[in-house]
């Protein structure tokens, strides 16, 4: 018997004596029983905890309410999967303001470096910790264009909120590229000093569309 064979006899040896490790129920919780309302309240809390603004409107007021934050910019860009219904009150119906990306003619990040606004939906929230997950889908596009300009908006519809992590998991693709946000792009340096605007938008708005 060679010392290597000898050594995993032994182990071997000792693993059979030793006794079983004893089993651990493990009560993870799954969902979170909060009715809309409350899934509301509390996405809405924790968004502008992390200074995002954020409003709650009628789905119906949604193309108002884009319009409104839109005002001002001199471009902005949507995935070409995006409710043109959404864009209605921006009074652009793809002429010199709004750019359109798309997997077939993506926008160069230069391009997207020049744009003063993206407008995008959203796959799911977790109301508990803030988070608005994009999954790539068609009505949110590729992660460059939420990733370069320096305002977001993005819509978020209530039956979309879930309460905690699981939950939300459960509803995407996980072979999907997936980007987290919570609040605009901010970071600290050593003396606690924040930045925004380091790694995305130093801007973000969220419409929650009930």
């Amino acid at each position: 018997m060679t010392a290597r064979e000898d050594i995993l006899s032994r182990i071997r040896a000792a693993l059979q004596d030793s006794p079983q490790a004893p089993q651990i129920p493990r009560e993870y919780r799954a969902a979170s029983g909060l009715d809309t309302d409350a899934l509301i309240e509390l996405l809405v809390d924790r968004l502008v905890d992390y200074k995002a603004q954020v409003a709650v409107v009628p789905e119906t007021e949604v193309p108002a309410r884009i319009a409104s934050l839109l005002d001002g910019a001199r471009s902005f860009v949507v995935p070409e999967g995006f409710d043109a219904g959404w864009l209605a009150g921006t009074g652009d119906d793809g002429g010199s303001r709004r750019r359109v990306d798309s997997l077939a003619a993506p926008l160069s990040v230069a391009e997207l470096d020049g744009i003063d606004a993206v407008v995008t939906g959203s796959a799911v929230a977790v109301a508990e910790t803030g988070t608005i997950i994009l999954d790539g889908s068609a009505n949110q596009g590729r992660r460059a264009i939420s990733l370069v300009p320096d305002h977001h908006i993005c819509v978020v519809k209530a039956a979309d909120i879930t309460g905690i992590l699981p939950e939300a998991l459960g509803r995407i693709d996980g072979t999907r590229p997936v980007t987290m946000i919570s609040g605009p792009s901010a970071t600290s340096d050593i003396e606690l000093e924040r930045v925004e605007g380091v790694h995305g938008p130093r801007r973000l708005d969220v419409i929650i569309a009930r």
